[in-house]
């Protein structure tokens, strides 16, 4: 049993970097489940081919809020992404809930939090 996991994980590691080698993706850190970059990478790199021609550049805003949205609607609330060509982050993410890769001169970074209630406290 323990050998039959094992296999799998790897074909799946397989299967995430013939997907990143196909899309051109250069995953530079994760500690998502794999099946969750694959879809992480294959719908962002579905999104860049629907955009507008390839002789514009892609709106990293709408690219952030479609993937937000996905992950929101798939795994559930709070998923943040950040679309661009350059910038800094330093964030807390839910265990199992971050990704940050390339894809050309776009970096994506996508991770979720836990929503808890705000209160004050008692005076």
């Amino acid at each position: 049993m323990e050998n039959r996991k094992a296999r799998s994980r790897e074909e799946e590691e397989v299967n995430l970097a013939a997907t990143a080698i196909t899309l051109n993706v250069r995953l530079r850190s994760s500690d998502m489940p794999v099946h969750m970059q694959q879809r992480a990478l294959r719908l962002t790199g579905s999104l860049l081919d629907s955009a507008a021609p390839k002789t514009s550049r892609p709106n990293p805003s709408h690219l952030a809020r479609a993937l937000k949205k996905e992950f929101d609607l798939l795994y559930g609330p709070a998923w943040h992404c950040v679309v661009g060509t350059g910038f800094g982050s330093f964030v807390t993410h839910s265990p199992g809930g971050f990704i940050y890769f390339s894809l050309d001169s776009l970096s994506v970074l996508l991770f979720k939090t836990e929503v808890q209630l705000v209160t004050e406290p008692d005076p």
